[in-house]
């Protein structure tokens, strides 16, 4: 099940580029040069689902009363997509040998491959499964946030501005999903099979998202609590690509 991520691709580019701190914006981490077409694709590539399942939604909405056994032939295509997202991004990540930098893109990528087969191959849950994918829409503003960090252009105003729009639209549809989802799961679904499957994956993935969203307030809010004793940036080049 979906948190936040990022092509391996983009991932590669930051790896192997040096970075530095740009001195008209002190929070802003910035590469040697400019992102390509190529790089900017891989980075939008799942964000492009947003208006598939924002529209399944839109276009059927009581499919929000049953969140077990609601089922459009649309959320299934997009669950579909999502998993082949998931696998070719795995494999991008293991055979370029960037497993041990990226392994907990690896272990979500597994929980999420995992989930979605098995919403897949029994039709139940996929409404879950379409309510966690709105998290693509967060993701477009962490991807702004990014390329801003990546960009030898300063643009303080921006960056500050999209911060804020980021942080609202985090806990709009990142934090508000996952938690009514928790909430659903723990109060009427049942604890064996594939329910008690989902709810183990519903429960790392909360997490996950939590720890994102601690390193996204450290290094965007409270950056002074991003330095470790030398002074030295504990998230430094990581969080780049959180």
């Amino acid at each position: 099940m979906p948190c936040a991520h990022t092509s391996s691709t983009h991932r590669h580019y930051v790896q192997q580029h040096p970075v530095h701190i740009c001195s008209q914006h002190p929070s802003a981490i910035c590469g040697v040069g400019a992102c390509d077409a190529l790089h900017g694709y891989a980075m939008l590539s799942m964000d492009m689902q947003c208006p598939v399942h924002t529209h399944s939604l839109w276009q059927s909405p009581e499919l929000l009363s049953d969140i077990q056994d609601g089922y459009s032939v649309s959320g299934h295509l997009l669950v579909c997509f999502s998993s082949g997202y998931f696998i070719h991004d795995s494999l991008d990540i293991i055979f370029n040998q960037q497993s041990r930098s990226s392994w907990e893109y690896l272990v979500h990528h597994a929980m999420a491959i995992s989930a979605f087969v098995s919403l897949i191959i029994t039709g139940r849950f996929l409404v879950a499964a379409m309510l966690l994918l709105l998290v693509e829409v967060s993701n477009i503003f962490l991807t702004i946030r990014m390329l801003l960090k990546m960009s030898n252009v300063p643009s303080p105003a921006l960056y500050e501005a999209n911060k804020y729009v980021n942080l609202v639209m985090y806990f709009a549809f990142r934090l508000a999903p996952q938690a009514y989802l928790t909430w659903y799961f723990v109060r009427y679904v049942e604890v064996q099979g594939q329910g008690a499957f989902l709810m183990a994956n519903l429960l790392l993935l909360d997490a996950m998202i939590l720890m994102y969203f601690s390193r996204l307030l450290r290094s965007d809010f409270f950056p002074s609590l991003r330095k470790g004793s030398a002074g030295r940036d504990v998230d430094g080049e990581k969080f780049l690509i959180d």
